[in-house]
């Protein structure tokens, strides 16, 4: 039994039909390296930027207080591969190209002091083409009947189409928490987008498209 589309609109917040408004915001940052690992008296301490944008230098290097310099060895794993690492340092440095854009995951910087190790939290780094990029946040309403006018009662969640023409979406977003109604769509280049939403049951029925939503991110 198809889901309706009665009361599935794509706004801000609340639901104003097809006119409504969103807003602008920022891009995530991945959860970085900010931390101390302790062991025995011996720490390593840093925050990495998880953030890089081709053509300019990135740079991040960590301290090991209380400890020479001479005696600790540096380690790191998942070095990206426009990377470089300096194991008597720690220091990390390079400047990624456009061919190099992506997320680089899991990098891992360790200090060792005798018999004693180090690490810091795993990071990520984001490589960026250097574009101003933004999030539009969609908010809509749980529709309550089946097509047929039938109460729903197995909505299963959502799907978030957009794309930078109207009604032809290049992307898709699912949702799969029926109690989740408000959703950020993140790093968008500057640019006009489109964006609709459907919800679908748990046998994968899938209603029409909502009211579009239009939205400039700058």
């Amino acid at each position: 039994m198809m889901v309706a589309t009665a009361g599935v609109c794509v706004v801000l917040a609340g639901c104003g039909g097809e006119d409504g408004s969103a807003a602008n915001g920022g891009t995530s940052t991945p959860i970085g390296g900010s931390a101390t690992d302790t062991v025995a008296g011996m720490q390593i301490e840093g925050s990495p930027a998880t953030t890089a944008k081709v053509g300019q230098a990135y740079s991040f290097q960590p301290t090991v207080p209380g400890a020479s310099g001479a005696a600790v060895k540096f380690s790191i794993t998942n070095t990206p591969s426009w990377a470089k690492f300096d194991t008597a340092t720690g220091k990390l440095t390079g400047t990624p190209s456009a061919t190099q854009v992506g997320t680089y995951k899991d990098i891992t910087i360790a200090a060792a002091f005798g018999t004693k190790t180090v690490t810091l939290p795993a990071f990520s780094i984001v490589v960026g083409d250097g574009n101003p990029v933004g999030g539009v946040t969609l908010s809509w309403q749980a529709p309550t009947e089946n097509a047929d006018g039938s109460q729903l009662v197995d909505l299963k969640g959502y799907k978030v189409h957009y794309g930078s023409a109207s009604k032809n979406y290049s992307d898709t977003i699912q949702v799969s928490n029926p109690g989740i109604t408000t959703y950020m769509v993140e790093n968008l280049k500057a640019g006009q987008y489109y964006f609709a939403v459907t919800a679908y049951n748990s046998a994968g029925q899938e209603s029409s498209l909502s009211g579009e939503l239009a939205q400039q991110v700058d």
